[in-house]
């Protein structure tokens, strides 16, 4: 049932993208196609999260300072967010899960631009204090990106993620199995293709990646599929996954509030 119902879903998502690419703007062709995959992630994932668009905050941000605008962004619902208006908001960092890159095509130039912005991201500082934790505990902020389109086979992908790493000087994390849970991706976590098949940093142990692949290749740290079904039914299992996997914390105050010195505190009688 849940095969089927993602696969009729999929074929939905690129059906109606279908209308949209008849546009003559690019505005009109990408941001209805934002709205497929943010209407999905909305009737499909947990209601302990919530979706939005805009950019993402630590305690050391600055007014006015160039942030990236993140097309889908995944959050904590019971964590507050700064409305900026027309619909973008700025996330506190504690509360961002994942965000996800909207691409009509992908080519080797729009991914560097979303690993530029998921290695912004991923330098960001949560400050929390951590009361009970379920599962495992995410190293950071997750980042993928969702296509429409892209090239013939996925390993083209990886060879443009590998060429931008060379160009950025980013190096993979050499780290095994299972020690790379707890270990981020140096930039974007995942990409998924609809239709083609998907590739993703191997550092979430609840995934469908054979242990034995990982035994014989203890130090390759990302995993890749060829398949005209089911990517968006691993998008929605990862994603579900990531929501799932949560901490019970608060926010440390003091980091945002410097502003406030702490010698002006004084008990009253």
């Amino acid at each position: 049932m849940l095969s089927s119902h993602m696969s009729a879903v999929e074929e939905r998502i690129l059906a109606s993208a279908k209308i949209s690419g008849n546009s003559g703007h690019s505005l009109h062709i990408g941001s209805p196609r934002e709205a497929f995959i943010r209407e999905f992630l909305e009737t499909h994932l947990p209601s302990t999260v919530a979706i939005g668009t805009g950019e993402i905050i630590d305690s050391t941000s600055s007014p006015k300072a160039p942030r990236n605008q993140f097309d889908i962004v995944i959050y904590r619902k019971d964590f507050p967010k700064l409305d900026l208006g027309g619909g973008i908001s700025a996330f506190l960092v504690e509360s961002v899960i994942a965000t996800i890159e909207i691409k009509s095509t992908l080519d080797e130039q729009g991914l560097e631009q979303a690993i530029k912005a998921a290695q912004s991201a991923k330098k960001l500082k949560p400050h929390v204090f951590k009361f009970i934790q379920i599962g495992y505990a995410l190293p950071s902020i997750v980042n993928f990106v969702v296509a429409y389109a892209g090239p013939a086979r996925i390993e083209t992908a990886y060879n443009w993620i590998n060429n931008t790493y060379k160009k950025l000087n980013i190096s993979h994390p050499q780290v095994n199995f299972p020690a790379r849970v707890e270990t981020p991706s140096s930039s974007i976590d995942g990409v998924f293709i609809l239709k083609k098949g998907f590739l993703h940093f191997d550092n979430i142990p609840d995934t469908l990646t054979p242990s034995e692949l990982r035994a014989s290749h203890p130090y390759s740290s990302w995993v890749s599929t060829e398949s005209e079904e089911g990517t968006l039914l691993y998008l929605f299992f990862l994603l579900t996954n990531l929501c799932v996997h949560s901490a019970s914390f608060a926010i440390n105050a003091a980091e945002y509030l410097p502003n406030i010195p702490k010698e002006k505190f004084k008990l009253l009688p």
